[in-house]
């Protein structure tokens, strides 16, 4: 997928844990985990916004776009 996530990177620069995102923005540890591992298909507006709000970051932050495909 050419669309790629930060999440790991930004919950380093945060110095926070996934466990802790979770429980800050309300989503479970697993749909987390599918995020941050590249493997979702799709994102909400809401989930993105809950996530650049206790990351105190943009959408930019997290998402990257790539133009060659991943095998």
């Amino acid at each position: 997928m050419p669309i790629q996530t930060n999440l790991d990177m930004m919950l380093v620069k945060k110095k926070m844990k996934l466990t802790e995102l979770s429980e800050i923005i309300g989503i479970s540890i697993q749909n987390l985990s599918i995020l941050k591992q590249d493997k979702a298909k799709a994102i909400r507006f809401s989930t993105l916004g809950k996530i650049c709000e206790a990351l105190e970051c943009t959408p930019g932050d997290l998402l990257e776009y790539s133009h060659e495909e991943q095998i």
